[in-house]
């Protein structure tokens, strides 16, 4: 096909908003004009030159760059090229990251639960279209607001500790499932719900024998996804809501009495265990396929 059948093709005619150039080497470029990509474009200029103000208007006064420097070096060479236990002694340290797990797994059995029968509401294909607008709305809400709120808002009336840490990572937990389990349920063939329906079975029927059986794979995959999640929030949470745990460690060294070099074996702790949930999470993943 020539330049001059491409121009003049109906794809390219068709194309009212592109543009069509030819570079000096002969080649035919073409781009097609999108409002959104020229608003996205836009946004990321105004947030450059917010940062390159931003810059300019800082208070440097009392700040001594090369001093400062050096004492970031410093504390990153003990946190990560000398850590050593002080306070904590290994033992302690595996209970405490034992405790971050419990909480992990509590608020993601909890949220799974809840998310089990309420994705019924929320899935379109089995729910009526009113009630799953309501209930995506709501759990869309939840999902806005983070975790860590959650959980101080759970801690005014059970007080800091690990119920309100488990009530808040439960709460956020249950909407993002439930999201996940309706998109899950909304890949079920409709077809096959209304066979059922034809064939005279009930409702719940339709749920145990065709909807949970089709969907339980990628239900258990989105399950031990938000598990990995509960796991890193369970370590931010255990200082900020006393539920302790391997957090409140890490919050102690860092902040109470300034140990980094325990601070830092505490983080490579983390990191091993973090790794070796992420390998666990690939094979899940690879079965629920």
């Amino acid at each position: 096909m020539q330049d001059s059948d491409i121009l003049q093709s109906p794809v390219a005619q068709a194309g009212a908003k592109s543009h069509i150039k030819r570079t000096s080497s002969g080649r035919i470029r073409i781009g097609v004009g999108n409002s959104r990509m020229r608003a996205v474009n836009f946004t990321l200029l105004i947030l450059l030159a917010i940062t390159v103000v931003s810059f300019f208007l800082f208070d440097y006064k009392g700040l001594k760059f090369f001093e400062a420097v050096a004492g970031t070096l410093h504390n990153a060479k003990m946190v990560f090229f000398e850590p050593a236990l002080m306070n904590v002694t290994l033992p302690r340290a595996l209970y405490d990251l034992a405790i971050t797990f419990c909480l992990g797994i509590l608020a993601t059995f909890f949220g799974a639960v809840i998310a089990l029968f309420g994705s019924l509401l929320c899935a379109r294909n089995i729910a009526r279209p009113a009630v799953a607008n309501v209930v995506k709305a709501v759990v869309a809400f939840v999902r806005a607001v983070p975790t860590i709120l959650w959980v101080l808002i759970f801690a005014v009336s059970a007080g800091l500790g690990s119920v309100s840490a488990v009530a808040g990572l439960t709460f956020h937990s249950a909407s993002y499932l439930i999201k996940a389990y309706s998109e899950s349920i909304e890949e079920l063939d409709g077809g096959t719900i209304e066979a059922l329906k034809a064939c005279g079975a009930s409702y719940w029927q339709i749920v145990v024998q065709a909807i949970w059986p089709s969907s339980i794979r990628r239900m258990l995959a989105w399950t031990f996804m938000r598990f990995e999640i509960n796991f890193v929030n369970a370590i931010a949470i255990g200082a900020a809501a006393g539920s302790g745990g391997i957090g409140y460690d890490m919050f102690m060294a860092g902040s109470f009495y300034l140990n980094l070099r325990e601070m830092g074996l505490l983080t490579y702790i983390v990191v091993v265990a973090v790794i070796l949930l992420e390998m666990a999470a690939t094979k899940v993943k690879a079965v629920a396929k």
